[in-house]
């Protein structure tokens, strides 16, 4: 979905792919009729974004098959998706039965993570819409804080090569609880002396609202810091008012599963490194606990837990409330779909949840003073 703001620039809405299982070509392609297209449908646009995610196995395959990648195009233009933006966070694996600390690997201070982005960002270029202004790629916040090298060396090789582009692509690095980059504070330092024309940061605001970051204050920073919003990730974290309360403890436990990692603070960083360390000690319990648990947008989980919805409505109306838009790629990004403790059941399911987040975020955009853009 696009809209225009009010200073004339184009946003484009999206929903990312790292949601659905498919680590190559035909598992991608399978994914646009199986999920994309019926979200679209549901929607009533013609034309829906994707956040696309293609694991190394399959941004390998494209790069060295050119017709694969013209065929994916075209399959894409044929259901009514376009792609502005891909995932690059996640490199394989990401449907493991378990994850966790795998998702950090490799990191920023090895040459296959630049490869691999650097491929995205070619690959991107070739799937992008002939009038999208830009491409984005997000990534990790350099690495987890206890297995990086502190070598940034790969970054000055990334901008290199997104410069040598056809199209402009720029790449956002995601600060994470736990990372390297956990906090706007430290993206600020940490890449204050980063190519600035090409890298920047993506706010992802589960993680932004998991740190207890205001979004007026985080944004302050970065711009402050010269660092772009190359990309927003709408996304709400888990939240507990009273982690103490037995029933409170109870809905927490029901969260607690062993594929992604589920980092939990009470009030800002450090925390426990997972939701079961919080629960089993590692945080105290005096105050409101926040998880990356990606929850849905648009409805809270059951009581006595909440969601950090206002967070995202905050950082929204701070990013396309004022005289000009702050960036222009928007990511809906729930892939804990499938772990939830009332996952959908079904693809039918899954389907009406994604466009029910769609839709909220689009309405927030048109309340927002955006005009929804239809072909």
């Amino acid at each position: 979905m696009r809209f225009r703001h009010r200073d004339g620039s184009l946003v484009h809405l999206a929903y990312c792919t790292n949601v659905h299982q498919a680590e190559d070509l035909d598992g991608v392609l399978a994914q646009l009729a199986r999920f994309g297209e019926p979200v679209r449908e549901r929607l009533g646009v013609d034309r829906l974004g994707l956040g696309l995610w293609l694991a190394r196995p399959v941004a390998a395959e494209l790069t060295a098959d050119p017709g694969a990648v013209s065929s994916l195009r075209k399959e894409l233009a044929a259901r009514g998706l376009e792609v502005v933006t891909l995932n690059g966070f996640p490199y394989q694996g990401f449907h493991d039965p378990v994850v966790k600390h795998k998702v950090y690997r490799p990191d920023w201070s090895t040459p296959e993570r630049t490869q691999y982005t650097l491929d995205l960002a070619r690959l991107l270029a070739e799937l992008m819409p002939d009038d999208a202004v830009r491409g984005s790629v997000s990534t990790l916040p350099l690495g987890w804080r206890t297995e990086w090298r502190d070598d940034r060396g790969q970054l000055a090789l990334l901008a290199e090569g997104l410069a040598k582009g056809d199209r402009p692509v720029r790449v956002a690095f995601e600060p994470e609880p736990g990372c390297v980059i956990e906090t706007t504070t430290q993206a600020a330092t940490l890449l204050s002396d980063v190519d600035k024309e090409w890298l920047g940061v993506c706010l992802d605001t589960c993680h932004l609202a998991v740190g207890f970051e205001e979004p007026a204050a985080a944004l302050a920073r970065l711009e402050a810091a010269g660092l772009d919003v190359v990309k927003l990730q709408a996304s709400a974290a888990l939240e507990a008012d009273s982690p103490k309360d037995p029933a409170t403890r109870k809905a927490l436990e029901s969260f607690v599963e062993p594929r992604f990692l589920h980092q939990s603070n009470e009030g800002a960083p450090p925390g426990a490194d997972d939701l079961d360390e919080a629960l089993a000690g590692g945080l105290p319990g005096e105050a409101p606990w926040r998880v990356h648990f990606h929850v849905p947008l648009h409805a809270d989980p059951a009581p006595p837990l909440t969601s950090t919805r206002p967070v995202l409505a905050g950082t929204l109306a701070e990013l396309f409330g004022g005289a000009s838009a702050r960036t222009d790629h928007v990511e809906v990004e729930t892939y804990t779909w499938q772990v939830l403790p009332d996952a959908p059941a079904d693809d039918a399911g899954l389907v009406a949840g994604i466009a029910a987040e769609l839709d909220w975020t689009r309405r927030s955009l048109i309340a927002l003073g955006l005009e929804e853009v239809s072909e």
